[in-house]
């Protein structure tokens, strides 16, 4: 293997991809890290090397991951058994010529094929986003002299050259720096630009503290820098992670895990009373093949709920119109349901329980501790010191302090008066000093004309602090300084009415502050003897007299605490993982009302087994410098342990955890592309507090789809029950198959669709989650639909039986037990708007309007079916008299009054849900 000579720029071999991972680029020197990457800091690569070395390496891009074709997609929405006996059902149908019947089957499975097939065509972008958070250009050194090239052409070993403003184009070992910070809130999720120098760090740093690199997708927010290439593409921060979102398989929702496990239950069922009641009717009963056979078709059709995909889709489709009126956007239709079933939710911290804007909370003065309220950037708040509100332009000391804090500061606070809305341009810590001084009355333009600067000493983290020079037009010369407490301590001499500095006190309310995880600032000044017309290092030694402290905090959202607290009431675990720090973060999850005690790192995941982590993630809320894989690791501990996990979050680091999730929340104003696409549900306003509103509509979603199924299955199970019966017994059968199908459809559309409309029930978040692995078929539910079932067969019969003993025909016989069929599922949706709440009040009638619509629209239909000529050809109705109509309505009343009489059974034992 040649070496390369730095003044020789001629083609030789590099090192391979092995070799270069076996240094730690963080904790390794700049001079082994040029040796390792054979290059030269002041030249570079040569063009020749560089694309040798692009050949061996591949291009600095996320690789294409291949998608499933549409035609598969479609073809899999057929994959389920009770599409497959409706297929077969319609195939038989088909091949005797009713072809009615027939179409009826196949337009029900093509138009449910169809919904789900547009529904995922949505999904599976989480790639393409995070590929595009790559930068498109690079200036690097090559050969000496500088090249701005596409970022796909960079290769380990260029010397690449940052400006303020740019997006790093791949993973940098920093060796050059000036006053350089870079902003990794999509990274790592902190919410200040992280201050970048040279020096190693040592091997175990996390990402958020690993100041000698500069990773790819990250955004310089000032200074600049030089860097050598040590990752690209895949082994990439970014690329790491892109690599874990596609590695991660989606998962199936509890609801497409409940449907399918019904599905299978309904399939069995169905094939096995079909074949019994086949073999009873041909050998037992001697019915003719072709009668029995088509008496089977009719009783697979009629024990199909055909009517329930499109039923539960619509409910999703309505929750995810309710949703999105509500300010939260769902991606894929079943995570409305899913949102029901959370147990635990997972929450980054940045932007999320936070404003993401940062504010000084805390003002310490020498004789007085103020508390600052308002948040953001907006001028709003005020000083209250002793739980006293004060004026600030009226205390010296206080006015003294925030005229330094808007005078020291190079940032700008722009209004949108159209929008509300108060915007930063510059340091988000300097904005909060900037936001404090607006509080305390003063304006930017009148102080700046007032105390014109002269001169400025920048902020550079080699002397921790800033300085700018100004004057009064008085002939007074006076400095203001602003830097690390640390710092400015021990460049001031006194502090408030000319006493010796009391370092003791000082460094006390330092650390308190920082224990309360604020970042905590001394602010001084020092007034010259004579004219000062410029400023530099020489002119700063301990001279200052210390104004006082700052402390400065990300603040939670007032929204958020609420929503948490609503949360625990419902049942449901808030855990937050973040990778800011762990006294900030445990900070922050006190002022939520989070379990902060015994607040786990990074680090300290690492160290545990899988099995000792179960036990730890329980044992408390807080998860600090959680890097991707911890995120994904937590996620995995409490899946194990039973728990339905919802993740949110809105940076790059979030990604694959918001894909591993049970169901992860993206945040749609401040997150990031590869988030959101990476989600289930999209939060347009940021707001935590949405996020308890969409599980309650969750909760009233399944809660519907049970409704759905409390009203679908016993009368799937009344028809086929009449059929078996009058099998069994030897008799005509009250009703046929395109009879069947006509009674399924209709009270489909519109019965059934009315469910999709009901309000959630009261207390719905006064509750436990249901646990993931509880089935849509209850004992309880199962008991209702086999009582229910056994009434709709009753009423039927008698219907039925009572036409013949009164010398009707057969037509008019089946159209009275058709018409009874629907009367007794009309009363039946009024039983069932509540599971066991009883319905002798008048919100039964009123509190659902669509209920009231659609009972009108079924009547209409029914009328038509039983008096309209082309029905009574297509169908084999005739019209009923009166005497028909009020037997089958005195049925029905009977009917529901046996079932109120039931739920208040269930009442009287407690049971409130099915």
């Amino acid at each position: 293997m040649k070496s390369i000579n730095p003044n020789n720029h001629s083609t030789v071999n590099v090192k391979d991809r092995e070799l270069s991972k076996s240094l730690n680029w963080h904790a390794s020197s700049t001079t082994q890290i040029f040796s390792h990457l054979n290059v030269d800091e002041h030249q570079g690569l040569s063009h020749a090397e560089a694309t040798a070395r692009l050949a061996q390496h591949g291009a600095n891009a996320l690789p294409e991951h291949a998608r499933r074709p549409a035609w598969f997609r479609f073809c899999l929405q057929f994959h389920n058994p009770l599409i497959y006996v409706l297929l077969v059902a319609g195939l038989i149908t088909l091949a005797l010529n009713d072809y009615i019947d027939a179409g009826v089957i196949f337009a029900v499975i093509l138009v449910n094929a169809m919904i789900g097939f547009i529904q995922e065509g949505k999904a599976e972008q989480a790639l393409e986003a995070v590929r595009n958070m790559l930068a498109q250009h690079a200036r690097v050194l090559r050969e000496g002299d500088r090249h701005e090239i596409s970022a796909k052409e960079l290769v380990p070993g260029d010397i690449v050259i940052l400006e303020s403003g740019d997006k790093v184009p791949a993973d940098l070992r920093l060796f050059k720096t000036k006053n350089l910070k870079v902003n990794e809130a999509a990274l790592t999720g902190e919410s200040l630009p992280t201050e970048k120098n040279t020096p190693a760090v040592s091997e175990d740093a996390a990402i958020g503290d690993r100041h000698t690199m500069a990773y790819s997708g990250t955004i310089i927010a000032i200074g600049h820098a030089h860097g050598v290439v040590v990752e690209t593409g895949v082994n990439t921060e970014i690329g790491r992670i892109g690599t874990l979102v596609g590695e991660i398989k989606s998962l199936s929702t509890p609801l497409t895990r409940r449907l399918d496990q019904l599905a299978k239950q309904i399939t069995l069922v169905i094939i096995m009373i079909s074949a019994i009641t086949f073999l009873y009717g041909r050998y037992i009963n001697e019915m003719p093949p072709l009668e029995i056979f088509l008496a089977v078709v009719g009783l697979a059709v009629a024990a199909i709920p055909e009517g329930l995909p499109a039923i539960v889709t619509i409910i999703l489709a309505i929750g995810t119109r309710s949703l999105a009126s509500n300010k939260a956007i769902i991606r894929r239709l079943p995570a409305v349901e899913t949102l029901g079933s959370v147990s635990v939710i997972c929450s980054d911290k940045t932007g999320t329980l936070t404003k993401n804007e940062m504010t000084a909370v805390r003002v310490v003065l020498a004789d007085c501790n103020i508390e600052i309220t308002g948040s953001g950037y907006s001028p709003e708040g005020g000083f209250h010191c002793n739980n006293k509100s004060i004026d600030a332009s009226a205390n010296a000391a206080v006015a003294q302090l925030v005229r330094c804090a808007l005078l020291c500061n190079d940032a700008r606070i722009e209004h949108k008066p159209d929008e509300n809305v108060w915007s930063l341009i510059g340091d988000p810590t300097e904005g909060a000093l900037l936001a404090l001084a607006h509080k305390s009355g003063l304006d930017t333009e009148s102080e700046l004309q007032r105390y014109p600067r002269i001169d400025t000493i920048p902020f550079e983290s080699e002397q921790q602090f800033m300085v700018t020079l100004h004057h009064d037009h008085n002939g007074q010369y006076f400095a203001f300084i602003k830097g690390a407490p640390e710092r400015i301590f021990s460049l001031c001499k006194t502090q408030a009415e000319a006493k010796d500095i009391d370092l003791a006190y000082w460094t006390k309310q330092m650390e308190q502050l920082a224990s309360e995880g604020d970042r905590v600032l001394g602010l001084a000044k020092y007034i010259f003897p004579s004219e000062k017309n410029s400023i530099s290092l020489s002119d700063i030694s301990q001279q200052f007299e210390l104004l006082g402290l700052v402390g400065i905090i990300d603040p939670p959202r007032e929204e958020a605490i609420q929503a948490i607290a609503e949360c625990k009431q419902a049942g449901i675990m808030v855990k937050m993982i973040t990778g800011d720090h762990a006294v900030t973060a445990a900070a922050i999850g006190q002022k939520l009302g989070l379990n902060a005690d015994n607040a786990l790192t990074g680090a300290q995941i690492e160290k545990l087994s899988d099995e000792a982590l179960k036990t730890s993630v329980m044992q408390t809320d807080i998860f600090a410098r959680a890097s991707p894989e911890h995120k994904l690791r937590l996620i995995s501990a409490l899946q194990s342990l039973g728990y339905q996990v919802a993740m949110t979050g809105d940076g790059v680091n979030d990604a694959p955890a918001l894909k591993s999730a049970d169901i992860g929340i993206a945040m749609g104003m401040k997150g990031t592309d590869a988030a959101r696409e990476a989600s289930d549900l999209v939060l347009t306003d940021d707001n935590f507090a949405t996020i308890a509103r969409a599980v309650r509509e969750g909760r009233a979603v399944f809660d519907n789809i049970k409704k759905s199924l409390l009203f679908l299955l016993p009368t799937n199970g009344g028809q086929s029950g009449v059929i078996i019966l009058s099998v069994f017994a030897g008799i005509a059968m009250p009703i046929t198959a395109g009879q069947i199908l006509w009674v399924n459809m209709v009270t489909a559309v519109t019965l059934a669709l009315a469910l999709a409309f009901e309000p959630a029930e009261k207390n719905v978040m006064h509750y436990p989650p249901r646990p993931s692995n509880e089935p849509l078929i209850t004992n309880t539910l199962i008991t209702r639909v086999i009582f229910v079932s056994i009434l709709m067969i009753a009423v039927t019969f008698i219907a039925f039986e009572w036409e013949l003993s009164r010398g009707s025909s057969i037509e008019i016989a089946r159209t009275a037990a058709v018409n009874m069929l629907v009367v007794g599922e009309l009363v039946y949706l009024f039983n069932i708007r509540h599971f066991t709440t009883s319905a002798f009040n008048t919100e039964t009638l009123l509190g659902n309007p669509t209920a009231i619509v659609v009972s009108i629209l079924l009547i209409s239909f029914q009328l038509l079916f039983t008096y309209a000529p082309v029905m009574q050809s297509m169908f084999q109705s005739q019209g009923l008299d009166m005497l028909s109509w009020l037997v089958i309505i005195s049925l029905g009343i009977v009917k529901f009054f046996i079932v109120e009489v039931e739920k208040a059974i269930w009442r009287y034992y407690k049971v409130t849900r099915m």
